[in-house]
């Protein structure tokens, strides 16, 4: 057993306290004394929160998800875990039938083994059924029209752990598309769209709940027409995806989604690209080339491509940019997509029961310590 003696913790029903953590793999106690567990020594200004969730991340420390190996997304887990992320969706991206079935694959034997870092939860498969018009970095030659029986077969090369599709809901197919993934619990997200209200209001009557970061690649607000930004903001019951790293959304507008949204409808993700954690330079995504430089990463015609945002900086652009509460912040990255993925009584918060997943940060949001199911991850 190991435990946190009389640090800052963020626990589940009590906010922000100073007290004892006990835990092994599963957190066995909070505030009941620690008995003879290994201590873990701590700064004074150390504050333990949960671990955090990524579900859109494509790829971090040189690899991407679609590099369709298990040493790629074993290196994925090893990087983000640097960033206090404990568990992370891996991301897909529009690309042949046969390139995505091989990245399914390898997830699937990836998640039957065993592996250090951050827990690989399962699969957002973001595209190939998007809107061409609003593809964005996507390779416009491999998007395709929503099919069910595509989607079946990716979901079962998969080992049946795709958690998250993001599809255009205008496209032919996508109505009949959404129907099928709220009817098997999967999360059906609008994003790479040209959606006006109308489709919007029929996706969601199909089952659509998501909608894949909020204000990128999809149409935008008008007011004679609102499109998918207006009803991003207008209704309460879609959860939306921010990437809140001032470059792909500024700051105000990211204050107007952060008012706009109720408690839980607003998640952060980082939409990385595998150049995060490494130098600025010449990179690439989905074959094509992606030059990082100052915290962008942009196609040659200056397109963005994806992020190299960390999960820590986001929480704190929310906390010093936005002017969010510490914990609300947190629980963006935390409660709230443990929640929409399903699995808020194994993970998401600090509570008895729950699995030994911590992000433990400083008073500048720098990650001290990540730890995963009980093991220390990362360390500075």
């Amino acid at each position: 057993m190991k435990a946190f003696q009389n640090v800052r913790v963020y626990a589940d029903g009590m906010g922000l306290c100073r007290t004892d953590v006990l835990f092994s793999t599963h957190i066995l106690g909070i505030g009941g004394g620690i008995g003879d567990a290994e201590v873990i020594s701590l700064p004074e200004d150390a504050i333990v929160l949960p671990g955090f969730i990524d579900e859109h991340i494509h790829g971090a420390g040189g690899a991407d998800a679609m590099d369709a190996s298990e040493e790629a997304l074993s290196t994925i887990a090893q990087t983000v875990a640097q960033e206090g992320t404990t568990g992370f969706l891996a991301t897909t991206m529009t690309q042949s039938r046969e390139n995505i079935l091989a990245a399914m694959r390898a997830v699937r034997a990836y998640r039957g083994g065993e592996h250090t870092g951050a827990r690989l939860l399962g699969v957002h498969l973001e595209g190939p059924f998007i809107s061409a018009a609003h593809k964005g970095a996507q390779p416009l030659e491999y998007v395709a029209t929503p099919s069910v029986e595509m989607f079946e077969a990716y979901r079962q090369a998969s080992g049946d752990c795709i958690r998250i599709v993001t599809l255009a809901p205008e496209e032919e197919g996508a109505e009949a598309l959404i129907a099928h993934l709220h009817a098997n619990g999967i999360v059906a997200s609008v994003g790479h769209t040209g959606a006006k209200h109308d489709d919007i209001v029929r996706a969601m009557h199909a089952g659509a709940t998501h909608v894949t970061h909020t204000y990128n690649a999809q149409s935008a607000l008008h007011h004679r027409e609102i499109g998918t930004v207006g009803c991003a903001l207008l209704y309460d019951d879609l959860c939306c995806e921010l990437i809140a790293d001032g470059i792909h959304v500024s700051v105000p507008a990211m204050k107007l989604l952060a008012k706009n949204k109720p408690a839980g409808k607003l998640l952060l993700i980082t939409d990385a690209m595998r150049a995060k954690g490494l130098h600025d330079g010449v990179s690439e995504l989905g074959g094509q080339t992606v030059i990082v430089r100052g915290g962008e990463a942009r196609l040659a015609d200056g397109t963005l491509a994806g992020s190299v945002l960390r999960m820590n900086r986001a929480v704190e652009n929310l906390v010093k940019k936005v002017g969010m509460d510490l914990c609300a912040a947190v629980d963006c990255a935390t409660r709230y997509p443990a929640r929409e993925l399903g699995i808020e009584r194994e993970a998401g918060s600090i509570a008895v029961g729950k699995r030994a997943d911590f992000a433990v940060l400083n008073a500048d949001f720098d990650v001290l310590m990540t730890v995963c199911g009980g093991e220390i991850a990362y360390c500075r």
